[in-house]
Formats: structure tokens, sequence, C-alpha cells
């Protein structure tokens, strides 16, 4: 019989302090998932988007997502063989560093790495990404623009001025090439001439399922 340590008294030392209770109630949070649900996955976001993930929680309304908070997650699941709440658990536990977060589900894994493996948004990249392609402005009037947004083009760095109260472009510009660290002024851009260059992605990285199967993705 897969063993349980849910009355297991555990130290919460390290994690004392005004969000002792809320720690305590994650724990409570991620154990009754590990009780709940057959399969456990970590997995790693590219790109993040606060609102892209929303729509990826609404989409899987039936499972349960946690990001943030790994040392606790650690604690609920258990570090090691003999502290861990569930057979296989603390191989879990043990991915759960960095950028990461932890789905629990009943998907298995055939239905649940297609899913996220087609699932990719696109969205505007941000300052310190790395441009993926080489966007070139021509010379001429970019009359989608309102005359009123032409010094704060200019502020931005393009090379703007006003002919017969339409923004025009008085040289061809480079906003970037490939492999250049966006700057703010750069992705600002972008943005404005609706040129998205990132994708928001989640992979799964490693899985857990009832039973104590652990294996990585």
């Amino acid at each position: 019989m897969p063993k349980s340590k849910r009355n297991k008294i555990v130290s919460l030392t390290k994690t004392k302090g005004k969000n002792f209770d809320h720690k305590k109630d994650l724990i409570e949070q991620i154990r009754t998932c590990a009780d709940s649900y057959q399969h456990a996955y970590v997995f790693s976001i590219e790109n993040m988007r606060n609102n892209k993930l929303k729509e990826v929680r609404n989409l899987w309304k039936d499972s349960r997502f946690f990001l943030g908070k790994n040392n606790v997650a650690q604690i609920a699941l258990g570090r090691n063989a003999q502290d861990e709440y569930k057979d296989g658990l603390h191989h879990i536990a043990k991915k759960l560093k960095g950028n990461v977060g932890l789905l629990f589900t009943n998907c298995n894994k055939d239905e649940a790495t297609q899913w996220f493996n087609k699932f990719a948004e696109e969205d505007y990249a941000r300052a310190g990404f790395e441009a993926t392609l080489n966007v070139e402005l021509p010379e001429g009037p970019i009359d989608q623009f309102p005359h009123s947004m032409e010094p704060y083009l200019r502020q931005l760095g393009l090379p703007t001025s006003l002919q017969k109260g339409i923004v025009t472009l008085s040289t061809d510009h480079t906003v970037c090439k490939v492999g250049d660290k966006l700057t703010p002024e750069q992705a600002k851009i972008l943005k404005l001439f609706n040129m998205p260059m990132a994708t928001f992605k989640i992979k799964l990285l490693s899985i857990w399922s009832s039973g104590g199967l652990y294996e990585d993705l």
C-alpha cells in the first residue's frame, strides 16, 4: 500500500515569519492535491505572461497549478525518500528549483505532453529578449500613427518628422537584428508596429504518478 505521511509533523523553522500560516496552508493544499490527483508534473515557462498563464489555468480548470514558493512545495512533497509524503514524490521535489512550477492533474503523460507541445501564444518581446528577426523600417510615411505621437516616436529613437501633418521616417531605420538584446525602446517600437517576437510556452519537465512512478520528460 502506498505510504502516506499526512499526519507527520513537518518543521517549518526556516520559513517562520508573518506568512507562517499561509505556508502551512500551502503545504496542506499541495498534499491534498497529491492525494486527489493521479499525476504531478514539473513545468517551466518560456516568456512568462500572467494573462497567458491565467488563460491556461482556465483551460485546465480540473487541474491545479502551483508557481512560486518552491522551498515550501519541497517540504510538502518531501526532499528525500525518508521524508516524502508519498512514494516517489521526493524526485519531483528535487526538480523544484529555479523558474519552475507544479501541476497536479488526472491527464496522463500522452494527453498532457501532446496538449502542451501544441500550445503556444505569440506575444510582444520585452527588454532583454534576444531578437529572433531582423526588423527594418523603410523611409516614408507611417500614417498609422496620429501626428501627436511624433515626439514620442522620436524619443524612442526613430528618425521621424512631420511632413504635411503626417508622421514620416526621414531615413530607413534598423529596429533590431537577430541576436540583439532588446532595449526598452526597441521593445516598445516592436509593439507599436504590431510585431510580436516572443512565444509564451509551457514545457513539461518530469512526471510523478500515484503509485510512485517517476519519469523525466
